[in-house]
């Protein structure tokens, strides 16, 4: 059926096929018996799917990769579609509106997106305030991932992270820590050792003096280096977060082979050319760490294969988003099934 869609979607600007997508799903659920009808066919729904990873258990390893839901409209609508969590954001202090339009852009021929999109969100009171008037979550786990505003110097980046951290603390039950997006200036001078050591220290603090703790998870690029990657490693044993998040988008442009106007365009490269180079990094933190925290792997899952190779690469749990645009809605079931049928053979996160 998404076959049939798909060139429909695919004929107008990616922004406004996102919005025509997740309002018709909205709508449609609203009409008797469509949202069990949706779930009944998208879920899959077995106990040797279930995972207890930083101290929660959820349903099934397959989220929704942050991005997608910003401002925490369309959790029920994409909880029926089979996602194990779905994690909002990047959310910021104060509501802003992102970069100019357009600023989303399909790389066909390569399976891949190309976005600048700059953190457009309605800020982290109004998420907050939609997580709070969620009538049921049946389990579903929800992650929130934090950023600052573009206006926010660096030297004050913390306050806008502890804000989003204190907004959403009731709400979530994991926080991403996202310092890795290429699209707000400067923003990714704070996965340096000295400034990402800070601020993941003084969240972890924060963290300990509430009633009851939330995993802190960090996101990072797939460009770093290995020396870089070892900071990272040592920075997550020292602060004590929970675990680490690989990766972002990237800013290569290697190997494409889309229009070269269209490869030319600023921002973050997501999908297919991104799934060597974010299994390549969670392979190197995990046999670095020596498996001391869970990695989440997200970065170019366009299939239950490519699920299976991160997860034997050492991820405990995995994200989709721009193969969930070009796959369609069965994807998550199909990484479902492809991890049921293969778990015999898969090493992390079983």
């Amino acid at each position: 059926m998404y076959k049939l869609v798909k060139p429909l979607f695919f004929s107008m600007d990616p922004e406004t096929a996102h919005h025509q997508v997740t309002g018709g799903l909205r709508k449609a659920n609203k009409i008797w018996g469509v949202k069990s009808a949706v779930k009944s066919i998208y879920s899959v729904t077995d106990p040797r799917l279930e995972r207890e990873v930083f101290g929660i258990k959820f349903k099934n390893p397959v989220g929704l990769a942050a991005g997608f839901d910003k401002n925490a409209e369309y959790i029920s609508e994409m909880a029926g579609l089979g996602f194990g969590f779905i994690e909002i954001g990047t959310v910021t202090p104060r509501p802003q509106p992102g970069n100019d339009k357009p600023r989303m852009f399909r790389l066909v021929a390569d399976n891949a997106l190309i976005n600048r999109m700059g953190f457009n969100n309605q800020g982290a009171d109004v998420a907050a305030a939609r997580l709070k008037s969620l009538k049921e979550r049946n389990g579903l786990i929800i992650g929130g991932n934090i950023g600052k505003n573009k206006d926010t110097p660096n030297e004050e980046a913390i306050h806008d992270y502890t804000y989003c951290f204190n907004s959403l603390f009731e709400y979530v039950d994991y926080f991403v820590v996202n310092v890795s997006s290429p699209n707000t200036p400067g923003l990714r001078d704070l996965q340096e050792k000295e400034p990402l050591t800070k601020l993941l220290r003084t969240l972890q603090d924060l963290n300990h003096t509430k009633h009851i703790q939330r995993p802190i998870l960090l996101k990072i690029a797939p460009d770093l280096t290995n020396s870089q990657l070892d900071d990272i490693v040592d920075i997550v044993q020292d602060t004590g977060i929970a675990g680490v998040i690989a990766t972002n988008t990237t800013i290569s442009r290697a190997g494409l082979r889309s229009d070269p106007k269209l490869v030319s365009e600023a921002g973050g490269v997501s999908g297919a050319p991104l799934t060597k180079r974010s299994t390549e990094v969670i392979q190197y933190i995990a046999r670095k760490a020596n498996g001391a925290f869970p990695i989440v792997g997200v970065g170019g899952i366009h299939s239950a294969q490519d699920a299976i190779d991160k997860l034997n690469a050492g991820a405990s749990l995995v994200q989709v988003y721009t193969g969930f645009i070009y796959e369609g809605p069965a994807l998550v079931g199909n990484i479902c099934k492809g991890l049921l049928a293969a778990d015999k053979n898969i090493k992390a996160g079983f």
